[in-house]
């Protein structure tokens, strides 16, 4: 009986070795190709698999894995956690969950949180990684924190607007470069 290879999603953290997972390291030093952003491909650069750049051209970027799928151990590298606002979910829609595994990371979220010493089980969040969000600022006025997931040019600008919508009772950080 053949054995099917599954895609491997991995969750790669904020961007520092010291916060991948043993599993992550060990699948990405196995994988024969890694697709992610560029910044993650070029992060493991003594790995000597395929290196297939995810762009804002998602149905490329899955239609390579497709082309690869079955034959070849495929690492996905996403940032953070898989199951938080990641490139995750078009692969599992694409090609459903039992082709896919998933090995979690520890998310920017998680490590922000941690530096500032507050419990984050009551937050809200919001993704302004790839577009500004259709939110209604009014929603969120009563919530005690909000995380902003952000990274891309035009983020800063919208988080901007969002604050000053919130009104002048919040406390706001701007956490970045948590890899370090």
């Amino acid at each position: 009986m053949a054995v099917t290879m599954k895609i491997t999603i991995v969750g790669c953290g904020p961007g520092a070795i010291a916060y991948m997972t043993p599993l992550a390291r060990q699948t990405i030093e196995q994988a024969d190709t890694l697709v992610g952003a560029q910044r993650w491909v070029d992060f493991f650069t003594e790995s000597k698999a395929e290196r297939i750049v995810v762009t804002a051209d998602i149905q490329k970027a899955l239609n390579e894995i497709a082309a690869r799928q079955g034959r070849r151990r495929i690492a996905v590298l996403v940032s953070g956690d898989p199951g938080l606002r990641s490139f995750a979910q078009p692969v599992i829609k694409r090609f459903g969950l039992a082709a896919c595994e998933i090995i979690p990371g520890i998310s920017s979220v998680q490590v922000a949180f941690a530096r500032l010493g507050l419990d984050w089980s009551d937050a809200r969040f919001i993704s302004a990684h790839h577009r500004d969000p259709d939110e209604n600022f009014a929603a969120f006025k009563t919530a005690s924190k909000i995380a902003i997931l952000a990274g891309r040019e035009g983020a800063a600008s919208w988080i901007a607007d969002f604050v000053s919508a919130l009104g002048p009772d919040y406390r706001v950080f701007i956490c970045e470069n948590l890899r370090e």
